[in-house]
């Protein structure tokens, strides 16, 4: 049985290098690799291209890296409640790619499948198809125009899941399942923090998310803060 496990954050990203695009799982702040993400911001790496749904917020996740000007193109789906993203983007100081939701994780989806490109209807029309190849299909007895998206190309991808075991393999829990599966796909390599580390075997088969073979390095993570971006309740009165 190959043993995956790294026993520290700043081994598990050694060989991340100023200029590569990382895909980092998580969606607004919720099932976000935390600790690889402090890793980051500790280390000298920079200009990187980032692909995840959004950049968190200003004091953390994503957002730390943006902070310090790590982040040279930022491809996804929501600037979010991200102050500085919106302020970098709008200045021009960050180049930034919106992408929709659907396609970002169908193209992470296809960098796992070895698939180069898939055909959406997705942007058809709009911004997002400026520059790219489009052909029309039936499809369900039904012509109509599909837009060419290419796989993404990610050197790293960073996938945080609440167990995993020493072999890689993973399970996400309830929303943090989110983006973390196809992050975990597309990366050339991928290293994985969990909440819980087991021994092989003890993961029931039937619930895992990620098989190891996506997983090149496995860590132990600890002090998750699992931050939470709008906290809206309701009143006393009106409940």
């Amino acid at each position: 049985m190959i043993n995956k496990v790294v026993h520290s954050v700043d081994e598990a990203i050694k060989d991340i290098q100023s200029g590569m695009t990382l895909a980092v799982g998580g969606f607004g702040l919720c099932g976000i690799p935390e600790n690889l993400i402090a890793a980051l911001v500790r280390s000298d790496i920079n200009n990187i291209t980032c692909i995840s749904n959004n950049a968190g917020v200003d004091d953390f996740g994503l957002g730390l890296l943006l902070q310090q000007r790590k982040i040279r193109k930022m491809i996804a789906s929501y600037v979010g409640e991200n102050a500085e993203f919106e302020r970098q983007m709008l200045s021009g100081e960050l180049e930034v790619e919106l992408i929709p939701q659907g396609t970002l994780a169908t193209r992470c989806m296809a960098a796992g499948y070895g698939m180069p490109a898939i055909f959406t209807p997705a942007g058809v029309g709009t911004e997002v198809a400026e520059g790219k190849e489009s052909r029309r299909f039936t499809f369900h007895g039904v012509e109509k125009e599909y837009l060419m998206e290419r796989a993404f190309e990610v050197d790293f991808a960073l996938v945080k899941a609440w167990k995993g075991d020493t072999m890689g393999n993973l399970v996400y829990r309830a929303t943090a399942l989110n983006f973390n599966h196809v992050m975990a796909m597309a990366g050339k390599i991928t290293i994985a923090e969990v909440e819980e580390l087991v021994e092989p075997g003890e993961l029931d088969p039937n619930f895992i998310h990620t098989p190891g073979i996506y997983v090149s390095r496995i860590i132990q993570g600890n002090h998750y803060e699992k931050r939470i971006e709008q906290r809206t309740v309701r009143s006393a009165t009106s409940a």
